[in-house]
């Protein structure tokens, strides 16, 4: 018979290793993957016959995830003054975020995570700023409902904030999006650019015109770079093409954030197609 302590360890255990490991959703036409150990972030999307991860997630900032600014708060990342930074997944130097809930339905439909995400650059915990995501498939299409709870002091002046983070595997290094009307193809170089887009989406793609596309409503703005890194790419390569839908608003205490986000896989016309017929339907704005 275990004693009282002995049994007290085991159930420490098995809760500490519950938020292990990545969780799946697959309707047979698209996978969507999170890692429950760095802070539900999603770090897999990928066709489910090919079984191939369209997204990066080299270390603990480069997932689609939630990642917010304020004001400079005496931390360094890498030595560089830094921000007031929650982020999903973690701090800079590996540290990982909290996940508090994980639910995944019965049917295996959807995935709600609530997390208490770190501070990018001091690796504290920043409890008054609770996320909390929502992920459900539709065809080819990922639905991902993104929160922000945040009760903390004000933080200033009004900041770029990400809606949301995107990272893809560098192969696919041309962004293309519609600008005023007309199709525009680039090549993002290093460090930031920013753009617009009148349709809200912009995609990733391959030389063949094929890949992920993502779909911020009532968000035209974004920032984006290419790194290139050591030049190795894939999920876990030192390369990205990074993109984040911008919203400029600031962090005030009792600030609620909620916003739906879209993602696609599939040749530039189908991904047009399909966010074209979103297009109206499904916008939520800040609040």
């Amino acid at each position: 018979m275990m004693s009282r302590m002995q049994m007290i360890a085991c159930c420490l255990a098995v809760s500490g290793s519950a938020f292990a490991g990545w969780e799946y959703l697959d309707n047979g036409e698209v996978r969507i993957g999170i890692d429950r150990s760095r802070g539900a972030c999603i770090g897999w999307f990928g066709e489910s016959e090919t079984k191939r991860n369209l997204l990066n997630h080299w270390d603990e900032g480069r997932f689609i995830q939630q990642s917010y600014y304020g004001a400079p708060d005496g931390s360094k990342w890498n030595k560089k003054d830094w921000v007031y930074n929650p982020v999903q997944g973690g701090s800079w130097d590996g540290k990982r975020s909290k996940v508090l809930t994980f639910k995944k339905d019965k049917n295996k439909t959807s995935l709600y995570a609530k997390i208490e995400p770190l501070s990018w650059s001091g690796g504290q915990t920043c409890p008054e700023a609770i996320m909390e995501q929502t992920i459900s498939l539709n065809g080819r299409v990922a639905h991902i409902r993104f929160k922000l709870t945040y009760t903390g002091k004000d933080q200033g002046k009004p900041r770029h904030q990400e809606m949301p983070a995107v990272f893809v595997d560098a192969v696919l290094s041309n962004l293309v999006y519609v600008s005023e009307g007309e199709l525009t193809r680039r090549v993002p170089g290093w460090p930031n650019e920013s753009g617009k887009t009148s349709r809200h989406w912009t995609a990733w793609l391959d030389r063949n015109d094929w890949g992920i596309g993502i779909f911020t409503p009532g968000t035209p703005e974004f920032t984006c770079y290419r790194f290139a890194g050591n030049g190795s790419t894939g999920s876990g390569g030192s390369a990205c093409s990074y993109i984040a839908p911008v919203r400029t608003f600031a962090l005030t205490k009792g600030l609620k954030v909620e916003y739906d986000v879209y993602l696609t896989i599939g040749t530039l016309d189908e991904i047009k197609n399909r966010f074209a017929s979103m297009q109206g339907a499904g916008r939520r704005s800040l609040r």
